[in-house]
């Protein structure tokens, strides 16, 4: 629903679609499902309770559109038609269908301002979600708008509608403006012209749409000198940490601060899928305290306190395991029979079946056999949620329960709400996902696939030794391991100084942080926290 496998998604629609990894996006779709022009725009007023603050607000949703290149972007005008005279308008002129154009991205967003606030010294937050392929549905309706849909803290399916929105009373208007970006051909946005899913559909062409983008709104907005944070989820963290380049120093953006929820940088220690990838073991590794959180969350292993004993997880991960699954072949069956002992001990899985996997179990594995004894299948994005398992002959879960369990309420009242409270999308179809038959993502970028992001970030780092960088993470998240994070931002290529920019926090819940309303609630405060430190 909202991180597809990240090996796959090396093509994400290489789980959503069967595509091939590394494919790049190409192909148009018809204009009639990609109209050129959608509605601009649409503000309401509302009031929420944040933080302990009554704060009224001006919600804007709209359409904010960007060229593919930036000298086509800069010939656009603030309506998103090209400015008279121009090169680009003359090309306009000259294509005889939608199709022939040039290549534009309408892009849909939502935007929240304080009322009566000074813009200079009000924070601006920029939030988005990941896939890649995904709208911001879930940022917005579950974690920081005003409103949110109420998940009840269960860990199992939702009862079917009617579904319940309330107020957010952990809404981040209580210190920060914000406006949740729907990827380029997701949301009310579409894509118009020839080629345009290559044009927005890749590592690169995704970081510079985005960076467009808060170009054009800080520009339509008057917010060039307010203090400026990015927040992205999933995939969305992939998206911040080539933003964060792009904008620092492709566009003369500084940001203060990169606030990251559900971290992947690294696409080869993806444990959805490490088995294509042999002779690399860092996922198992990684994967490992996650697996013990879940065995001890569903009582297939003794209780304890919970953080002590990750903590044990995770010296044994990178040690004795890693040590183990180093020497490969060379592995006597005393060591591997010691080895298999221990991570029953932490896995509660059964010990002939570790042997038989070599010690090495994939993520799909995990979530297909810790509860089959009762033919039940353990989430993914959230391994507190199970649900009954489809094919019990199967290698792996063939679905995630907790996207099962909670999309449709997400959905649903997004759908009510930006129609009845924020007047706009009449008629028009909502895309929470990028399901499009052509969709690929292209992770080429100068003749390479580019796998680990971690760079990126890292040039932002030490272009601005003044950003300050928050990650966020769930110890039930399985799709990205909240240890796997750690790793990747404690391995960054960046002078030791400069890893004092960076501040962890683990929550007891997924990849959805705020599906939990005490989770949430520290997320909140936390985030509040830091950009009060920072702004």
């Amino acid at each position: 629903m909202k991180k597809c496998s990240p090996l796959a998604a090396a093509l994400c629609a290489a789980a959503l679609i069967g595509l091939p990894v590394f494919a790049h996006a190409s192909g148009d779709q018809t204009a009639a499902a990609r109209p050129a022009e959608p509605a601009q725009s649409s503000t309401t007023t509302g009031t929420v309770t944040a933080g302990g603050q009554t704060i009224q607000y001006t919600a804007v949703a709209g359409i904010l559109t960007v060229g593919a290149t930036d000298p086509e972007d800069a010939q656009l005008g603030a309506d998103g038609k090209p400015q008279p005279g121009s090169e680009l308008a003359s090309q306009f002129a000259a294509a005889k269908t939608v199709s022939d154009q040039p290549p534009l991205a309408h892009i849909f967003y939502v935007a929240y301002f304080k009322k009566e606030a000074d813009a200079e010294h009000r924070p601006i937050t920029f939030l988005y979600n990941g896939g890649p392929g995904s709208s911001t549905v879930w940022l917005h309706m579950g974690a920081f708008g005003p409103k949110r849909v109420d998940t009840d803290d269960m860990d199992t399916h939702l009862p079917p509608a009617p579904y319940r929105l309330k107020d957010n009373e952990n809404s981040l208007l209580d210190v920060s403006d914000l406006v949740f970006i729907d990827m380029p051909g997701t949301g009310f946005g579409r894509l118009t012209g020839k080629n345009a899913g290559k044009a927005f559909w890749g590592i690169n062409e995704d970081g510079h749409a985005f960076a467009r983008f808060i170009q054009r709104f800080l520009t339509q907005y008057n917010r060039w000198n307010s203090p400026k944070y990015i927040f992205g989820e999933s995939y969305g963290t992939t998206r911040s940490a080539v933003l964060s380049n792009l904008l620092e120093n492709n566009y003369n953006i500084d940001l203060n601060g990169v606030i990251l929820l559900s971290q992947i940088f690294n696409f080869t220690t993806d444990i959805d899928e490490p088995q294509f990838n042999p002779g690399v073991d860092l996922a198992y590794e990684l994967a490992l305290p996650t697996y013990a959180a879940t065995a001890m969350y569903h009582k297939k292993i003794p209780q304890q306190p919970l953080q002590p004993f990750l903590q044990q997880v995770e010296a044994f991960a990178i040690g004795p395991y890693e040590q183990a699954l180093e020497k490969g072949t060379d592995l006597s069956q005393t060591e591997k029979q010691a080895v298999a002992d221990k991570l029953h001990e932490y896995t509660g899985l059964p010990v002939d079946y570790l042997m038989r996997g070599n010690l090495r179990i994939s993520g799909p594995e995990f979530e297909k056999t810790l509860q089959q004894d009762t033919d039940t299948t353990t989430g993914r994005l959230d391994t507190r949620f199970s649900g009954p398992t489809i094919d019990p002959l199967s290698e792996g879960a063939q679905y995630d329960p907790q996207s099962s369990a909670i999309s449709s309420a997400y959905v649903s009242l997004f759908n009510q709400y930006v129609r009845d409270t924020l007047h706009y999308g009449d008629g028009q179809t909502y895309l929470p996902e990028a399901n499009y038959p052509d969709f690929t993502w292209n992770f080429m970028r100068h003749g390479f696939p580019e796998m680990n992001v971690a760079p990126n970030l890292a040039m932002a780092m030490k272009t601005n030794p003044k950003l300050k960088v928050m990650v966020n993470g769930g110890y039930y998240d399985l799709a990205t391991p909240f240890f796997a994070a750690q790793y990747e931002d404690k391995h960054l290529p960046i002078e030791t100084r400069l890893a004092a920019n960076i501040q962890y926090h683990w929550y007891e819940s997924g990849h959805m942080v705020y599906v939990k309303t005490s989770a949430l609630k520290q997320l909140h405060d936390n985030v509040v926290a830091f950009i009060k430190s920072t702004e």
